[in-house]
């Protein structure tokens, strides 16, 4: 789908034809260089003490980040070595990817059209802005995506979900997430 030379993810286009305009008018930008994109959004897994128990755990999450983000996840270690929690300096403990351009827009459109809709009692995210107008979420489990077979999971992780938008300020960013569709819930 993303090899096809002229395929365009459907949110990319969204915002090309529509988005854009609407942020213009509602913040009255002079510049077309001011309305505010998507950056890029970072994955996260961190598999805490089960890593410690089997470091096979961390190539597992490493596995299931991959199928969802559609692009190789890299292994996280730890920067120290904690003796209470038996973890030694260089273990691997989790899994991120970053995703730009259309795997970015084809992911966001995943999350909030399919993912999102099967989480159990589900009534949106918070809308929680670091105030430079990049979004943070996280997900209970990560089997909520169809990329992963419910059947050979071994266990649920928990999964991070960080968007950096150009956006100066966090009315700017929940607008322009908004205008995607995100679900959120005050």
């Amino acid at each position: 789908m993303l090899d096809d030379a002229n395929y365009t993810p459907r949110l990319k286009t969204l915002y090309k034809d529509t988005i854009r305009a609407a942020l213009k008018e509602e913040f009255g930008y002079k510049n077309d260089m001011q309305i505010p994109k998507l950056e890029k959004i970072v994955l996260n897994i961190g598999c805490g003490r089960a890593a410690v128990k089997d470091s096979k755990k961390a190539k597992s999450a490493q596995a299931d980040l991959t199928a969802i983000a559609g692009q190789k996840a890299l292994t996280t270690t730890a920067k120290n070595s904690i003796a209470g929690f038996r973890v030694r300096e260089g273990m691997p403990m989790g899994a991120k990817v970053t995703l730009r351009g259309d795997r970015m827009y084809e992911f966001l459109d995943r999350l909030i059209t399919v993912a999102m809709p099967r989480i159990r009692d589900f009534r949106g995210v918070k809308p929680s802005f670091d105030g430079r107008g990049n979004f943070a979420t996280g997900l209970k489990e990560h089997i909520v995506f169809p990329e992963i077979d419910f059947d050979k999971v071994d266990e649920n992780w928990g999964m991070d979900i960080v968007i950096a938008t150009t956006a100066d300020t966090d009315a700017e960013a929940k607008s322009l997430l908004k205008a995607f569709n995100m679900p959120f819930n005050a």
